[in-house]
């Protein structure tokens, strides 16, 4: 008997130590109560967010708890606490959690939403933000920079949480490594779910950012690790390691228009990642090299199509004496046991290479200095659809070394490389929708370079102690990934599926009822008007996904005040217009942006309509943005002003909008600003802009532009003018291409219009 009450106490004993202490409970309904209840909050303390909107409030969260008994602040229930309006989150001492909370439907007054310090010297250890949600939650002008989550202090956590819809400047999250506080920090990224971020138009729009340029000598150990970046696309950098020593694995970077880039700092691991594109998209990236001593291991690439600075593997060309915000020489690096699936050319050495543009760019600029002592080896790849440079050498790869490497070219001769050997293989389905070689090639002798030893594991966690092989995946059965399933990454309560809505169409007969069922219609419905003439004196709001089109000869006349729209383009409004005649006063526009507060995008596609006798066909205004802008089958005539894109002038490689297409329109008596679409800046690795114009027909154009061009680009980067007629536009030249990037031109006919003339090297300002 005294037996059993030994064990019973023992027990008792054991169970109550394996949970922490709660020393009190405490539920705060208002920010007063908040703050009293963390003035006074100790070790164990759980304060608990009363359902509901929190508007307007900064939290400043200090406390010291304990491993064992951690200070929490949490929702009520995890999902129902909105921190809303002009709100943020600040955490310092020691030993804090914050979970369940969802910041919408606002911005930060400072320059973070959330940040794990109060002070410059107040920071936060030990404590984690999890179980939480920040969507959409920008500020009003998109060159108000902030983060969303700033990391300082050692040992902090960021977990389980969905982050989605920054659109203004500044990483979504960034580690930041200020003052010995902050530097071997051993911060952890891990389990979260990164939404898409959009299209940002310029710099400054990764997802994760790890130090910066002069904090990229010091050691950060930080972890990335079983994430899901979902359409991550705000710059070409998805992650920016700045730093030393970091682990980016176990990752999945699903349809992302960048690359994981080890932009400064030196020794970062990128093992276990998946990298999964469309086979279609040419801007969804792998990872860029920089710099010294990084392990690329175990990685498998699906489908990624990425060219140049976005390709599977991009190794680029360093600065001789580079200075800490530029390009140091990449030496010391492994690429081994990756796998690449119909990737094309996955191999690209020596990217950014510059040397001709030595006549426009300062010798600290030359990317000359090519890769040294780098070893690719033990790598797969598989080609359905044969690939004829599966490597790309823009500067020589005398630097690296090739050894054990296997590719399936489908039959399609490529350049012969040492240690590049050809050999049949066979798909297997892995799971996931992705298929993958991960047998038949057990006979190619594998390298063992220095180190190598340490490669214990494939991407799946399989170890290569008994049967190791080439490639990301070794030889097992019944593989079945589940890397998709978006349960697995996140807040438990938060899901980013949307249910497919079918759209509305409502019949609209006169321009009051176009008013008030613009207002009440859903977002994705289509307006179709009667074939009558609509007169408007108010601008139409246009804050949703909308189509406007004719069932006939309708035309919409814009009666309104001078330099006011008929069509106002507010946050989130997504725009088509379909067989409609535009007509204005000479002193108003057909569509325009806000002036100001686009805190969010817009969007712009016009079809086979017709635009007249306006001030500006389309005038974007500063800080406005759209991801796609169309004109399709579409005249515009009479016009003081075309399509106006050109207010970024910050040099700072802004521009606003990603892809500027022009089919099959005719432009007549134009003035000026015909197309004016503007980038600013010398940054070689943004996206920079696409303008498309074809089969299209300028007449009687550009007489009252001071610079003498018809079509203004300056500074795109992608600009392809094709199968077009230019016809009596009294300019002197019809647009000047930049040859050193991809501005291209053809089967133009020029009649009494200029020259389309091509300058190999732009003279641009230096944003760094």
């Amino acid at each position: 008997m005294k037996k059993i009450t030994t064990i019973i106490c023992l027990l008792v004993l054991l169970t109550a130590c394996s949970k922490p202490k709660i020393s009190k409970l405490i539920k705060v309904s208002n920010l007063e109560e908040l703050n009293a209840a963390i003035k006074d909050c100790k070790a164990g303390d759980e304060i608990v967010l009363a359902n509901g909107v929190w508007k307007d409030v900064e939290i400043k969260f200090l406390g010291n708890g304990t491993e064992e008994n951690p200070i929490i602040l949490k929702a009520e229930t995890a999902g129902e606490v909105f921190i809303e309006g002009v709100s943020s989150l600040e955490l310092s001492g020691n030993h804090l959690e914050v979970s369940g909370l969802f910041f919408r439907n606002g911005h930060s007054p400072k320059t973070n939403v959330i940040a794990f310090r109060t002070s410059a010297k107040e920071v936060a250890n030990h404590s984690k933000v999890t179980n939480c949600v920040i969507l959409d939650f920008n500020n009003l002008e998109r060159d108000q920079d902030n983060i969303w989550v700033q990391f300082y202090g050692k040992q902090n956590e960021l977990s389980n949480c969905y982050i989605a819809g920054k659109t203004n400047g500044g990483p979504t999250v960034r580690v930041d490594l200020k003052g010995n506080q902050s530097i071997r920090n051993y911060h952890n990224i891990i389990n979260n779910h990164f939404g898409p971020r959009p299209r940002k138009g310029g710099a400054r729009g990764e997802t994760i950012q790890l130090g910066s340029s002069f904090t990229s000598m010091s050691p950060s150990n930080t972890t990335i690790a079983n994430n899901l970046f979902e359409e991550c696309n705000g710059e070409v950098e998805i992650i920016s390691s700045k730093t030393n020593f970091n682990i980016i694995k176990n990752n999945v970077f699903y349809k992302s228009e960048g690359s994981v880039v080890t932009r400064h700092g030196n020794y970062v691991t990128v093992d276990g990642n998946y990298f999964i594109g469309d086979g279609v998209n040419d801007q969804y990236g792998g990872i860029r090299i920089i710099n010294t001593g990084h392990w690329i291991t175990n990685n498998l690439f699906y489908k990624i199509k990425g060219k140049n600075f976005r390709s599977p593997i991009a190794i680029m060309n360093g600065i001789p004496k580079s200075p800490l915000n530029r390009y140091n020489q990449v030496t010391d690096v492994v690429v081994a046991y990756n796998t690449f699936i119909d990737s094309d050319s996955p191999w690209q050495f020596g990217v950014g290479t510059n040397i001709s543009q030595a006549d426009v760019l300062p010798k600290s600029e030359i990317r000359s200095a090519r890769p040294l002592r780098t070893e690719v080896v033990n790598n797969v790849i598989y080609n359905s659809v044969g690939d004829a440079n599966p490597i790309i050498e823009h500067d020589k790869a005398d630097g690296v070394t090739f050894a054990s490497n296997i590719i399936d070219n489908n039959g399609v001769d490529f350049s012969k490389r040492d240690g590049l050997t050809s050999k049949k293989l066979t798909l297997t389905p892995i799971g996931s929708g992705i298929s993958a070689p991960v047998s038949g090639f057990s006979d190619v002798e594998v390298y063992n370079g220095f180190d190598f030893e340490t490669i214990t594991e494939d991407v799946l966690g399989n170890s290569r102690g008994k049967s190791n092989q080439v490639g990301a995946i070794l030889d097992v059965e019944n593989i079945k990934l589940d890397i998709l399933n978006k349960a697995n990454y996140g807040a438990d309560w938060y899901s980013n599926e949307v249910e497919v809505r079918d759209p509305k169409t409502h019949s609209v007969s006169n321009a009051s009822e176009l008013v008030a069922k613009l207002k009440d219609a859903g977002n994705g419905d289509i307006l179709e008007l009667n074939a009558e003439v609509f007169k408007i004196s108010e601008s139409l709001i246009i804050d949703k996904t909308i189509t406007i089109q004719s069932k006939g000869n309708t035309e919409i006349v814009h009666e309104g005040a001078a330099n006011t729209p008929a069509f106002s383009l507010t946050p989130y409004g997504k725009l088509t217009v379909k067989n409609i005649k535009l007509i204005g006063n000479t002193s108003n526009y057909a569509f325009a942006s806000l002036k100001e507060n686009m805190s969010n995008h817009f969007g712009l596609e016009v079809i086979d309509s017709e635009i007249s006798n306006f001030n500006y066909a389309l005038r974007v205004y500063k800080q406005a943005f759209s991801e796609e802008i169309t004109f399709k089958n579409t005249t515009i005539a009479d016009c003081e002003n075309g399509i106006e894109l050109s207010e970024e002038t910050n040099d700072r490689g802004d521009y606003n909008t990603e892809y500027l297409t022009i089919d099959n329109c005719t432009f007549n008596n134009v003035k000026q600003n015909v197309v004016d679409y503007y980038r600013g800046g010398y940054d070689e690795s943004t996206i920079g802009g696409n303008l498309l114009i074809t089969n299209s027909t300028f007449t009687n154009s550009g007489s009252e532009e001071k610079n003498q061009r018809l079509l203004n680009h300056n500074g795109i980067v992608n600009v392809n003018i094709n199968n077009n007629t230019f016809k009596n536009n009294k300019v002197k030249f019809v647009s000047i291409l930049w040859g050193a990037k991809n501005n291209v031109e053809s089967n133009n006919t020029l009649i009494n219009s200029g020259q389309i003339k091509t300058e190999e090297n732009l003279v641009m300002t230096l944003m760094y």
